[in-house]
């Protein structure tokens, strides 16, 4: 299924790599303060506006998800034992979507985060943001095995402590890459995994290889895994913004690398045997056309054609204009996730238990 999202407008800016995330209030913590004050019928009715909806708690939580702008209602909670692995959860349905972000990312990582929780909300289904130890700075010394262990644990949690019936994973730029890491482990959680969303899923190779700098870096990359000192840090300037170790390094910008998954210069075989395992989840392929991430060679709708087929039929759309987190296309955004977690049907995707 192909879906063109196309408004009518170009986009007037474009976002950096890392999704500026904004400032926002905890919601527990203004939760509890608020809880210690009196308030007035007028200003529930408002909060009830702004959220836009009703809540998530058998009719208990009237306000919805967000209480007002960058600010979300919901539950933090710890799925595992070390200090990042933390999660925030609108919403208290059995229903969830997953969303992980990208490099340097965390919590409200991208703009459509807010308008999707809301509108999970209404359809009974809670949105999970979570943590990871890859999460802001500590990418440059994780991996996609470290993130899909942590993945599991978080499913995990899910399934024990929240009674969920099954997880859509949603994943945002290197995120995408965590996803179908994770799904190839078959760890046991997977099977939880009712469907995949993959926004944004672009070539952290590609990009690189257009600053001067890579090239080199590779090479000493490739020297210092070669002497078994592939867990040792890159100099300053092979990624200014977070130490890096030879291997992730070597993972994101090397050819083949282990982060390589939707560079345009694989193979069809090549795609196929890097994400073909994903044709046994549902799975959509959310797109920006005009991603400022995607160097101008490359045919984007070539690329994007050839990695749905890859993952065994995966359900595209593509949206005009939007750049790298669709912070200009929010609505699009949206719309195109909602139908499609939508499209499991009335009573909603399978059992992953039967």
């Amino acid at each position: 299924m192909d879906v063109n999202m196309n408004p009518t407008t170009p986009p007037s800016s474009s976002s950096p790599l890392a999704s500026s995330s904004p400032t926002s209030s905890s919601s527990w913590f203004s939760g509890f303060v608020r809880g210690g004050r009196k308030s007035n019928s007028q200003t529930m009715a408002n909060k009830s506006a702004i959220a836009g909806g009703g809540g998530g708690n058998g009719g208990a939580d009237t306000l919805g998800p967000i209480n007002r702008k960058n600010q979300f209602r919901g539950v933090m909670f710890k799925y595992g034992p070390k200090s990042a692995q933390v999660a925030f959860k609108t919403g208290d349905y059995k229903q969830q979507v997953v969303f992980i972000g990208g490099l340097t990312d965390g919590f409200l990582a991208t703009k459509y985060l807010e308008p999707l929780a809301i509108a999970l909300d209404k359809e009974k289904w809670s949105l999970v943001q979570c943590l990871l130890s890859s999460s802001y700075s500590g990418y440059g010394i994780s991996s996609l095995k470290e993130d899909a262990l942590e993945l599991d644990q978080l499913i995990n949690h899910l399934i024990n402590k929240e009674d969920s019936e099954g997880v859509v994973l949603l994943g945002h730029s290197t995120g995408c890459q965590d996803i179908v890491h994770y799904m190839r482990t078959n760890a046991a959680c997977t099977r939880a995994v009712r469907a995949a969303i993959l926004q944004a899923p672009v070539s952290d190779r590609e990009f690189r290889a257009t600053l001067p700098e890579t090239a080199g870096m590779i090479d000493l990359a490739s020297k210092l895994i070669s002497e078994g000192r592939g867990s040792e840090l890159m100099p300053r300037e092979a990624n200014p913004d977070s130490p890096i170790t030879a291997y992730r390094f070597h993972s994101l910008c090397a050819y083949m690398g282990d982060d390589d998954m939707f560079s345009s210069d694989l193979s069809d075989d090549q795609l196929k045997q890097r994400i073909g395992h994903m044709s046994n989840t549902p799975c959509q392929v959310i797109f920006s056309m005009g991603d400022e991430y995607v160097p101008d060679y490359v045919d984007k709708k070539a690329l994007v054609q050839r990695l749905c087929k890859a993952l065994g039929g995966a359900e595209k759309v593509e949206i005009e204009y939007g750049n790298h987190s669709l912070s200009n296309r929010v609505d699009e955004a949206v719309q195109a996730i909602m139908q499609f977690v939508k499209s499991g049907g009335p009573n909603g995707w399978d059992d992953p238990w039967t």
